[in-house]
């Protein structure tokens, strides 16, 4: 099992190499949430038969799933920090707002209908919460009780973009809803900046 030491220690290594400009496109780091996605990990048993989509920022959702660390590192080096995918791994990624969302609905119903093993897990931002599609693929999974589960990872901010200010909502807009059942939401401050390291990095 990777542990959060592990995590912390790939980003910090990201980071570094990313400052001498050997990664010749946009990176996304994260610090803070390391405990909850661990947990997450643990506590729902994530393994080999369940999927895990991400966005921009899924390094360490990558490591937690299983994908060697050594070809990890070599995805980003090759620029596709943004997008990683390993279908060998069941870990699928964009860099695109809301582009898997209805995909990993798809999936889930796949994998009911077909009576196969496995689930589904997205994880997204409070801004990417707040979007259309988002919605629209809780309500399915949640209307025809699919196997997923949508993680959003509350930094309070798009980019920097306050989340909270863009809705005039203190709360998600599926707080106390019965659309919780299939959402696990928790708040964190990120440690590093929305892309790359907050400086100018010549290449």
């Amino acid at each position: 099992m990777v542990k959060k030491e592990d995590i912390v220690a790939f980003e910090q290594e990201i980071a570094a190499i990313f400052a001498t400009g050997v990664i010749r496109a946009p990176i996304h780091l994260r610090a803070g949430r390391e405990d909850y996605l661990v947990q997450i990990f643990k506590d729902h048993h994530i393994g080999d038969e369940d999927y895990v989509f991400g966005f921009w920022d899924s390094h360490e959702l990558a490591l937690l799933k299983g994908v060697p660390r050594q070809d990890l590192k070599q995805a980003i080096l090759d620029g596709k920090s943004i997008s990683l995918c390993f279908p060998q791994h069941k870990v699928l990624c964009s860099g695109i707002v809301g582009s898997l969302m209805g995909t990993a609905a798809g999936v889930a119903w796949s994998l009911k209908t077909q009576s196969k093993k496995g689930r589904v897990f997205l994880f997204c931002g409070d801004m990417s919460a707040e979007t259309g599609i988002f919605h629209e693929a809780v309500k399915y999974v949640y209307n025809f009780d699919l196997p997923a589960t949508f993680v959003v990872c509350d930094n309070g901010v798009s980019v920097m973009t306050n989340t909270r200010e863009t809705w005039g909502a203190q709360e998600p807009w599926f707080k106390d809803t019965k659309y919780e059942k299939k959402i696990i939401y928790f708040k964190y401050t990120n440690g590093y900046p929305h892309s790359g390291l907050g400086k100018l990095i010549k290449f």
